[in-house]
């Protein structure tokens, strides 16, 4: 199995010299991407990469929380975090990060023990897919380990900008999973049934009625609640939709957190 790596962070020099070595020398694929929010959301739904190194800089709360981005990839691709720090930077990352599992690697980096580590990475793979059994060596963040005891919420929108917004939203009160397409949203209702969906009206390829008449169409889904999210060019075709299809109502974005928590709260008490 040949790893595909994402490097990241803001220690350009360091993403640098790995991304010579890794290739060089292990013929690894990697693709690189800046630290920020939207980069990083798209890119890891683009690439799926299985292993994400962070090359920690010059860093500041701000900047740690644009990690937290990758929490997703995480759980949905079982993706594995390395993050490159002196002792000083670790300390600050796990004190605002809300990753939940990472390995950390000091400076200046010795790739002997990176390659080592990839190695096993590779081989956890392998073994994961013949027999579903992972048994890394993980720092676990315990403060973030727990399961959220709230509801499940998918939301389902085509822009990222948008579902990192509705996610930091509603990630105190609900657990949020987001997919940006009709049929990432099968997907994942094909393994978990959500408690609500929140549904972009407006996509590409599949927009949100049609998703809508798919859900309503089968017997497992029919009954899940979904909230359409819709610009304000398009309220009136929803209002048409309401009648049409009777979904639970739908939020004007950009959505404020008030009348989202306010409309879900209604919905699922």
């Amino acid at each position: 199995m040949r790893l595909k790596i994402l490097l990241t962070g803001k220690n350009r020099k360091i993403i640098k010299d790995l991304e010579k070595r890794l290739e060089m020398d292990r013929h690894y694929a990697t693709v690189k991407c800046e630290p920020y929010k939207t980069a990083l959301f798209d890119l890891t739904f683009q690439e799926l990469p299985k292993v994400i190194i962070i090359c920690l800089g010059d860093e500041t709360a701000e900047t740690v929380r644009a990690y937290d981005v990758l929490r997703d990839a995480l759980r949905r691709e079982r993706c594995t975090v390395i993050v490159i720090a002196n002792a000083e930077d670790e300390k600050f990352f796990i004190r605002f990060t809300k990753l939940e599992r990472m390995f950390f690697l000091s400076r200046p980096v010795s790739m002997s023990v990176l390659y080592e580590k990839l190695e096993q990475i590779e081989k956890e793979l392998l073994l994961r897919q013949e027999r579903n059994l992972s048994e890394f060596r993980e720092y676990v963040n315990e403060k973030q380990g727990t399961a959220h005891p709230g509801k499940q919420i998918l939301v389902v929108d085509d822009d990222s900008e948008q579902l990192i917004h509705i996610k930091e939203l509603l990630e105190e009160f609900y657990e949020v999973t987001l997919v940006k397409s009709g049929k990432d949203a099968f997907r994942f209702l094909a393994k978990k049934k959500p408690d609500l969906v929140l549904l972009d009206y407006l996509m590409p390829e599949m927009d949100g009625p049609e998703v809508l008449r798919k859900m309503r169409s089968k017997e497992e889904y029919k009954e899940i609640p979904v909230i359409f999210l819709t610009g304000v060019t398009e309220k009136s075709k929803v209002l048409q939709t309401l009648t049409q299809l009777r979904p639970q109502g739908y939020i004007i974005k950009p959505a404020k957190k008030s009348k989202l928590v306010a409309k879900i709260i209604e919905i699922l008490g």
